[in-house]
């Protein structure tokens, strides 16, 4: 099965599978980031500026701030979420309070 990924609302959601899943709005750990000199910066996820997948995992690049800072800016790409059964298409959002560590590396297929 194939499993659907898009941005909606102008990058306020992510739809897998037809369904809106992760929104913004959330507060994000984030280590290891490339948007501020933090050492774990606090992101207030303000928008999905891409989204891909790297089957098991649906990843995205985020805009948003660090409120600890005030920095703005895109994360590099960033786990948000794997697709448990591609049979039934079942997602599992990552733990939105876990810390997240964007990966530079790209290697994902973009949904069209």
């Amino acid at each position: 099965m194939t499993t659907d990924v898009h941005q909606l609302d102008d990058g306020a959601w992510i739809s897998v599978n037809d369904e809106r899943r992760i929104s913004v709005s959330d507060l994000w750990p984030l280590a290891r980031q490339n948007v501020c000199d933090c050492e774990t910066a606090d992101f207030l996820v303000e928008g999905f500026a891409e989204v891909g997948v790297d089957h098991p995992e649906i990843q995205a690049r985020v805009a948003g701030r660090c409120i600890t800072c005030g920095t703005e800016g895109v994360t590099d790409w960033v786990t948000v979420g794997r697709v448990i059964d591609p049979e039934t298409g079942e997602f599992s959002p990552v733990d939105p309070q876990g810390v997240r560590v964007p990966d530079r590396r790209h290697r994902l297929s973009r949904p069209e």
